[in-house]
């Protein structure tokens, strides 16, 4: 993850990641098959990672508010190429024409972190936290702010840095998620 975040896959080659991680490119190869599966994996990997923090976070005990901080916490990059969102960015410019398989590997990811947010955000609404809204269609258009702010975090646009981004969605919460009509 770390060399993919530092070079970007084209800068990668697997007899040098090989040297990295002291093994032969021809064993790499055997376990990973070409680099974009090798990308995949690594990215799955990840995710896995952040699954099980974001799993903890949203586990614990307190208002749906403040796990909702939490979510987005882990959601956010912590700045430029932060290598987990580096990984997406590898993927998903190298997937645009993807097959089936690629695409459902990522739509498995992604599905995660929707249902993770829509059972929140429908808790939260259940205990009179949130306003009456639908947690489904809220979760996408949150996730699509997340998606838009974290990317332009992760090149490091400037003007938006991690707390920068982190104000904007509390402010978006506060407007459209806890205010009263």
């Amino acid at each position: 993850m770390d060399t993919i975040a530092a070079r970007g896959l084209d800068g990668l080659t697997m007899a040098g990641l090989g040297r990295e991680v002291g093994m032969s490119s021809g064993h790499l190869l055997y376990y990973f098959r070409t680099k974009d599966e090798l990308l995949l994996q690594t990215l799955e990997w990840s995710e896995g990672r952040l699954g099980a923090e974001r799993s903890a976070l949203l586990s614990r005990p307190g208002t749906a508010r403040e796990r909702l901080d939490g979510y987005v916490d882990v959601y956010v990059p912590d700045g430029p190429r932060d290598p987990h969102w580096t990984l997406w960015l590898e993927v998903w410019n190298r997937y645009q024409g993807a097959g089936d398989d690629a695409r459902a590997r990522q739509a498995a990811i992604e599905g995660a972190w929707h249902r993770d947010l829509v059972a929140l955000l429908a808790e939260g609404v259940s205990r009179g936290e949130f306003r009456a809204v639908d947690p489904d269609r809220f979760a996408t258009r949150m996730r699509a702010l997340l998606d838009g702010f974290s990317v332009h975090v992760a090149v490091g646009i400037p003007g938006f840095g991690r707390d920068q981004v982190l104000e904007h969605v509390r402010e978006f919460v506060e407007q459209s998620l806890l205010a009263r009509p």
